[in-house]
């Protein structure tokens, strides 16, 4: 065996780093192995929010818990969505059936993913093994076909494009969701949500605790939570009418809603939705309902392969040449141009 072969084996093995604080964790399992698979331009927070916990649980019971290894496509370093690189183990290839497959993505481009790592993906699943998705490697789930009819989560900004591309899946705005074998996650610190939680199926509840307590991380957020704060919050405001004309308006991006029906629908008059959004906003209901369908469009042209018009159908605008002309008025470039340097 090679010395890069020994050094390979050697990371397998989990890490036990020395600390001051102790669990006594009394189990006959074998170390539960997690293979992280670092797409290109991944989030590093992400990444290392999900593996932390990890080692910290390793160090709490000072006895090997947890091992991990981490892959890319060529097992060349993995570039994350920063700038900085993270040496890996191994290249992409086939994990035992005991093994969790994660896939940690990040920035997203247009087109399909890696036929291979789509096959690899499916095959692990089709075994019974445990899959993941971390931030958006929940897209290379649903590209390999795992997630159909299936309730699933990835970053709420990636959320527009991911539902027109793949409407079979349940998409929420949680922090995190496990459907059967396979769990994922919105990134950031929602990776550390999710493994305490399969920390917790492991070991028990104290023990997550204080791992949780470990990573100075107070408030241990369930599946149910969700990514973003409230709408109230967002826009400094408890007026309910307000809130609720809002999540009208989310729920209605595809097919907009006239805004005597809005007001109808919130309980107040038109005028009177009129006042409280420019109090509050500085926006009429108009204004601010067109810039919401405007970002989405923005969002599906970034991550999508769908045409111009298809996106502004999609953004609830009668014609493309209206979707045009409003995007050039809020963003400063045609939808077109936008797609050329992006």
């Amino acid at each position: 065996m090679s010395c890069q072969a020994n050094d390979t084996e050697k990371r397998r093995e989990a890490i036990i780093p020395q600390g001051a604080a102790y669990f006594a964790v009394e189990t006959t399992k074998s170390a539960r192995h997690f293979a992280f698979h670092l797409l290109p331009e991944f989030t590093l927070l992400a990444f290392s929010a999900a593996l932390d916990p990890l080692r910290i649980a390793n160090q709490l019971a000072q006895r090997p818990l947890y091992r991990w290894t981490v892959s890319s496509q060529d097992g060349a370093a993995a570039t994350s969505s920063c700038g900085m690189s993270v040496n890996v183990d191994q290249p992409l290839s086939p994990s035992a059936r005991d093994t969790d497959l994660v896939v940690c993505g990040g920035t997203v481009r247009s087109g399909e993913g890696h036929k291979e790592l789509q096959a690899v993906l499916r095959q692990h699943a089709r075994f019974g093994g445990r899959v993941g998705g971390i931030c958006t490697g929940a897209i290379a789930l649903a590209q390999a076909g795992l997630l159909a009819g299936r309730k699933a989560t990835l970053h709420w900004e990636n959320q527009p494009a991911f539902r027109e591309k793949f409407p079979d899946v349940e998409v929420t705005g949680n922090t995190y969701e496990v459907d059967g074998r396979i769990f994922t996650c919105g990134g950031g610190v929602g990776a550390t949500d999710m493994m305490l939680e399969i920390i917790e199926d492991d070991y028990g509840r104290p023990f997550a605790d204080l791992v949780a307590d470990m990573c100075l991380y107070a408030q241990r957020r369930s599946e149910r939570s969700p990514q973003r704060t409230s709408i109230s919050n967002a826009i400094e405001s408890r007026n309910p009418l307000l809130v609720r004309a809002i999540k009208l308006m989310q729920a209605n991006i595809e097919t907009p809603t006239a805004m005597e029906d809005l007001a109808d629908a919130t309980g107040c008059s038109r005028r009177q939705m009129e006042r409280l959004f420019m109090k509050y906003l500085d926006k009429t209901p108009y204004r601010f309902f067109r810039d919401l369908r405007l970002d989405h469009g923005h969002s599906l042209l970034r991550e999508t392969d769908m045409s111009v018009t298809e996106i502004a159908v999609a953004s609830g605008f009668a014609s493309p040449v209206v979707f045009i002309k409003c995007f050039r008025e809020r963003f400063g470039h045609s939808p077109g141009k936008y797609r050329k340097t992006n």
